[in-house]
């Protein structure tokens, strides 16, 4: 067999395969219809998406991959099959951080795959009232990024919702500058979050001093600001939000530290079983005095339980009262979770669980 025999011959294989793989998706769609079908006759319409089951999923498709492919995309590739096939059961609505192209809305659609109903709001409070309202199934929020820390508006929205944290999805952050300009030197204004200006400072420092920053709601609204403005401005973004607001990229990767990560939480109004790898997120607080947080957290330390974040925000209940954050390892109805968490509540004289949910797998 020649070559052009042979490269006819893979591609023919190639072909085959595609049919079947093609025949098997719709063949999971189908099942997913009939799962569909008796949850309703169960009286569980309400839970057709399930956190855990989606992590467990994705978790065995990690375990079991063996390449060429890597283990990452091919998850990718299964949470856009799964995401198809959840929205024939019951099409989700998910409300983010807007406008279009936030890096808001790049983690609700990692988590919930690019078969869900999106919906873009303005402020993080609003994703809240939202889901409270039952306009959205879910909300997706920051919380926490690690180059500048905690979203404290996010924080504060939960010492006031009952809502529930169901998820969390970790993103790399990469801010590229971009323009309708074709040069650096001709750039006069900057737009960006605040948060952004800070992660890219040291960039800045070297490339653009002189530079007017002017900080705005979301990089985002940056874009879509330079998009409508006259030349001479510039604005640091994501590249969906380049495709989406049709700039030219000047630089790419601008952000000063390469690892710069944002973890998003995921809320909702169901509780979450457990999936074998899980977080537990809780706000805590008592009166101020001496070795509270010491005694606050000595039932975790006595069970084995690891404490992942701890955060502080004033309680407005007093003046210099606080309360905290803590995510912990482990879900609430583990045995030492639940053991630590009755002591916890015997110290404490607020205590409040966000909610345990799976860790994130992607």
């Amino acid at each position: 067999m020649d070559s052009n025999q042979q490269l006819q011959h893979v591609r023919a294989r190639i072909d085959i395969l595609d049919e079947q793989i093609q025949q098997l998706i719709n063949e999971r769609a189908g099942l997913a219809c009939e799962i569909a079908q008796i949850k309703q006759a169960l009286g569980l319409g309400e839970s057709y998406f399930r956190p855990e089951r989606e992590a467990e999923v994705l978790r065995r498709v990690l375990a079991r991959n063996h390449g060429p492919i890597s283990g990452q995309e091919m998850a990718r590739l299964f949470r856009e099959i799964m995401s198809a096939c959840l929205a024939l059961e019951a099409p989700l609505t998910v409300a983010y951080l807007g406008p279009e192209g936030t890096f808001t809305e790049d983690a609700t659609l990692k988590h919930f795959g690019r078969s869900v109903k999106t919906r873009s709001v303005i402020t993080i409070s609003e994703i809240f009232r939202e889901v409270e309202a039952d306009i959205a199934d879910y909300g997706v929020v920051p919380v926490e990024n690690s180059t500048e820390g905690a979203v404290t508006s996010t924080l504060d929205q939960f010492l006031i919702s009952p809502l529930q944290i169901c998820g969390e999805v970790e993103l790399r952050i990469h801010h590229h500058l971009l323009s309708k300009n074709e040069m650096i030197s001709e750039i006069k204004r900057l737009y960006a979050h605040q948060q952004t200006l800070a992660q890219c400072q040291g960039w800045l420092n070297t490339h653009m001093l002189g530079c007017e920053h002017i900080a705005v709601s979301s990089n985002a609204e940056a874009a879509r600001r330079v998009r409508n403005e006259l030349d001479g401005c510039a604005a640091i973004a994501s590249s969906r939000a380049q495709e989406i607001y049709g700039l030219q990229l000047l630089a790419a990767n601008i952000e000063d530290e390469p690892r710069n990560t944002t973890r998003f939480l995921v809320i909702g109004s169901q509780s979450v079983v457990s999936s074998g790898n899980d977080k537990t997120s809780l706000l805590i607080s008592g009166p101020n005095r001496p070795g509270l947080l010491y005694n606050l957290l000595r039932p975790l330390v006595d069970n084995g339980i690891s404490m992942t974040r701890l955060e502080s925000r004033p309680s407005r209940r007093g003046l210099w009262e606080y309360v905290f954050f803590i995510d912990i390892e482990g879900h609430q109805n583990d045995s030492k979770v639940a053991i630590a968490l009755a002591a916890l509540k015997e110290q404490a004289s607020f205590l409040k669980l966000l909610g345990s949910y799976p860790r994130a797998v992607i």
